[in-house]
């Protein structure tokens, strides 16, 4: 199993900043410009959409990422791949491309790099901020490279959660939850990004993130960043994610015993605080 330094997980950062900031820019100047054909809309589901851009995001950031670290493997929600016994990038090129399609402001651009059962890097392109978020295992959560850090909310009346839902899951949790949050005061909002929505709660512009369902390439990123910034995260372990996606509880700490009934929800174990 191959192991990763300080170095050359910072060169990894790196590298996936520049590409995620370029692909980003370069989504969001095409959308504001294309025709509704131009952007080649396909349907993979309900609800679930992929356009031209995303396959040429995520080919633009495998192509830059794989000549810089040709060793390294590769996972794309668009194009697949699986995970390597050294390290893995794990990508979704356009996360909330419904957003995306439609002219809504929330998507991003996700990024995460995983090795010996760890996240060890994550990268976010905010297209909202036109901003990009980073965390390197044990090294703090950056917008920008100015470091940022989970909400000091401690009463439920003054906190505001973030929900994603998809059509993966039953409708009546969803309503579950909301009405669950409802009882203890909080008031929500769903955005249609996973990503987007675990970086407002690193950066203590939301409270918690709850999804009861998600892809590894939807919340790799977001969970490291989140973790990295103070946030107490619940999710099933990496290669579990990797395999089959799962839940996952982001919450600011002063909230984390009042939304235990979440974590409970979800199927996991509590989070232990976040270093």
């Amino acid at each position: 199993m191959t192991s990763f330094d300080i170095a050359s997980l910072k060169a990894r950062a790196e590298a996936a900043i520049s590409v995620a900031r370029e692909v980003g820019r370069a989504a969001a100047a095409f959308r504001a410009e294309a025709l509704p054909e131009t952007l080649a809309v396909e349907s993979k589901g309900t609800q679930d959409f992929v356009t031209v851009a995303d396959k040429r995001a995520e080919g633009a950031i495998r192509t830059a990422l794989l000549d810089a670290f040709p060793e390294d493997a590769f996972m794309g929600e668009e194009g697949g791949g699986v995970a390597g016994e050294g390290g893995t990038w794990v990508v979704d090129p356009i996360d909330g491309t419904t957003n995306y399609i439609r002219g809504f402001r929330h998507w991003g651009v996700s990024i995460a790099f995983v090795a010996a059962g760890e996240i060890l890097v994550g990268v976010i392109y905010d297209a909202a901020q036109d901003k990009v978020f980073h965390a390197i295992r044990g090294e703090g959560a950056f917008k920008d490279g100015t470091a940022i850090k989970a909400s000091t909310t401690t009463d439920p009346g003054h906190a505001i959660a973030i929900l994603g839902h998809s059509r993966r899951t039953d409708f009546e949790d969803y309503l579950a939850v909301s009405r669950g949050l409802y009882d203890r005061g909080i008031d929500y909002r769903r955005m249609g990004a996973a990503a987007i929505g675990l970086v407002r709660v690193a950066e203590g512009i939301s409270d918690l993130y709850y999804e009861r369902q998600l892809s590894a390439w939807d919340m790799l990123a977001g969970i490291l960043i989140a973790r990295e910034a103070g946030v107490e995260v619940s999710a099933p372990m990496l290669a579990e994610m990797i395999a089959r996606g799962g839940p996952v509880v982001a919450c600011t700490p002063g909230l984390s015993a009042e939304l235990a009934f979440l974590v409970e929800a979800a199927g996991l174990s509590q989070a232990a605080p976040a270093a």
